[in-house]
């Protein structure tokens, strides 16, 4: 669309993103209630029989359902734990810990913006054209093959997340991202255009360490570091902060090239080295936990939680949760 003039030139862009959200509820409307919501409203068999079609069993009687159904019900209990929900109980500390935790719910967003990651997905051709020198037309596709890289790079979570944990693939993640910037300012400071060329490689590498940690895993761990009782509270703040750190980043970084050209690399790699010893310092390991572990995660105290003294910052073992399997008559 670069090379149109007039009003369709960003009307189309724009509108045709509408194609995708009607696809999204298309896609919401012949979706099931969840079971979870259903159970937590007095629909105990509605909640069954979505579980047991998740389960991929005929009947809401199947063990394997019974005892989804029964672990739904002991977490409602559990929240509903207490009578009804303060937001003071968010600044509460002892051995639950609900503030330390909506502080990392917290945390992991913001330093999910601040690697820079924003710069390069809403801004590539701002940043190839302006911190680098190429030409304008070589900028814009090389943004889409930057946007292509970054799909790609979605997938990777897929295989990693669940097989090597939170922690080591955030701080895998954040010196990745903090090489890469380094890399390509000491390239950019050369002032020639091979070293631009190599410093648009390190861009792509960056999103390739982005789809490794810091995509996927600031989404996942608000939910798993909450107790049941302030989950949908900390999820809900952490999205909060991570928007409006992405409108900070948005806004502040074109202004920030127009007056330090690639200096803004050095910056963004300071910030990313610095989340490699936060992350080993204060972030838990939730990889395989219950949620009865969850509950007891910071329960060793300390400024760190337990975490600095725990191997792999695994301050609690995974643990079978007891239910007793009915069968309805």
């Amino acid at each position: 669309m670069s090379f149109v003039d007039g009003p369709v030139q960003w009307r189309l862009p724009i509108g045709f993103q509408a194609f995708f959200a009607l696809c999204l509820l298309l896609q919401g409307s012949v979706l099931p209630d969840s079971p979870r919501w259903l159970i937590a409203h007095g629909y105990k068999e509605q909640g069954a029989r979505v579980i047991a079609m998740l389960e991929d069993q005929d009947s809401t009687n199947h063990p394997d359902v019974l005892h989804v159904t029964q672990e739904i019900e002991a977490s409602l209990a559990l929240e509903s734990a207490g009578g009804p929900f303060r937001y003071k109980e968010l600044l509460e500390g002892g051995k639950i810990q609900n503030f330390r935790r909506i502080c990392l719910c917290i945390g992991v967003n913001v330093m999910q913006q601040f690697t820079g990651a924003n710069m390069i997905n809403y801004l590539a051709p701002v940043v190839y054209q302006n911190t680098m020198g190429l030409s304008r037309n070589l900028s814009l596709i090389l943004g889409g093959f930057t946007a292509v890289t970054y799909m790609f790079a979605s997938f990777i979570p897929l295989w990693t997340v669940d097989r090597y944990g939170r922690r080591p693939l955030l701080m895998i993640s954040a010196g990745g991202l903090s090489l890469c910037f380094i890399v390509a300012a000491i390239l950019l400071s050369t002032g020639s255009k091979p070293a631009a060329y190599g410093a648009t490689a390190m861009v792509f590498i960056f999103q390739i360490f982005l789809g490794v940690g810091y995509l996927p895993i600031p989404w996942l761990y608000p939910a798993e570091i909450s107790t049941t009782r302030i989950r949908a509270r900390g999820s809900a703040i952490s999205s909060f902060f991570n928007w409006m750190c992405v409108f900070a980043v948005v806004e502040m970084t074109p202004p920030a090239i127009a007056n330090i050209g690639w200096h803004v690399f050095i910056i963004f790699a300071i910030f990313n080295a610095c989340w490699v010893p936060l992350v080993y310092c204060f972030f838990p390991e939730t990889h395989s936990l219950e949620l009865e572990d969850i509950d007891a995660i910071f329960e060793k105290g300390g400024i760190t939680g337990g975490v600095w003294g725990s191997p792999g910052g695994r301050t609690v073992q995974r643990r079978e949760i007891p239910v007793k399997l009915t069968e309805e008559k």
